[in-house]
């Protein structure tokens, strides 16, 4: 047998046994980004200017999803989320009105009316701003606002409901579809100016819009029917919703006295 078939023992007297050398600690994983980071991708800013104020700001964005749960590239406001925010809102001592601002597509009918009439049925002020477009069932949610403004560029589709899948071709299925355009037409003509008139007409107007019925009403169009309160935007806004959150204080007021 050679002498290298032998295995080497070490001498612990002669020569110490090799300690594998430990590997350097790895720097631990930070549990949360820092702020800086987390406004860069939420917000797009290093930034997020943030103050003390008695104004809640809410936003009515994309397209209202409602029962239906949108595919996820779909820009969408879920009524889920905005539901609770508003109860929230109603019970905070400090929070005094709400400023919505609206660039909606429109969506579920339903959720969208949902959310029209919690804002209407608040005790606090509120000020709906239209910017970039109002359309759909968005219309109502302008105008459940205690005032509302629009920008000259915006716009407001009014038109009929639609449906998309499968319809049963009965006579109930077209009786339930007339009962929720008329939810949605007592709503928008109780809570603005406009008359049911001049309401039915811009629903059911032909020709406007490429092979459909409803019409596009833009700015000053918007506040000239009564579907509107005025041109306006974000300053004119704040100012209106400080405004009436002091006469709402003087009448409190004046109550106790």
């Amino acid at each position: 047998m050679l002498e290298n078939d032998n295995p080497v023992i070490p001498n612990p007297e002669i020569e110490p046994p090799r300690v594998p050398e430990a590997e350097p600690p790895k720097p631990a994983r930070r549990a949360k980004k820092n702020a800086t980071t987390e406004n860069i991708e939420d917000m797009g800013s290093t930034e997020v200017p943030t103050a003390k104020t008695n104004i809640h700001v809410m936003t009515i964005i994309g397209q209202i999803e409602g029962h239906m749960v949108l595919p996820p590239q779909n820009k969408t406001t879920k009524y889920e989320h905005i539901m609770p925010q508003l109860v929230a809102i109603e019970q905070n001592q400090e929070i005094e009105g709400l400023l919505l601002l609206l660039n909606t597509v429109g969506g579920d009918v339903e959720a969208g009316l949902a959310i029209a009439e919690m804002v209407a049925s608040m005790s606090k002020p509120s000020v709906s701003v239209v910017l970039g477009g109002g359309h759909s069932i968005g219309v109502p949610i302008a105008t459940s606002a205690t005032y509302s403004f629009i920008v000259e560029s915006a716009s407001m589709t009014i038109h009929p409901i639609r449906l998309t899948g499968l319809v049963i071709g009965a006579q109930s299925s077209f009786d339930y579809l007339e009962k929720m355009q008329d939810r949605v037409n007592k709503f928008v003509i109780s809570h603005s100016r406009v008359s049911e008139k001049k309401w039915k007409e811009l629903l059911f107007k032909t020709g406007e819009l490429s092979r459909d019925i409803g019409t596009s009403v833009i700015g000053r169009d918007a506040v000239k029917f009564g579907l509107i309160d005025e041109i306006g935007g974000v300053s004119q806004a704040l100012s209106k919703v400080q405004e009436l959150v002091r006469a709402k204080k003087e009448a409190a007021k004046g109550l106790k006295q």
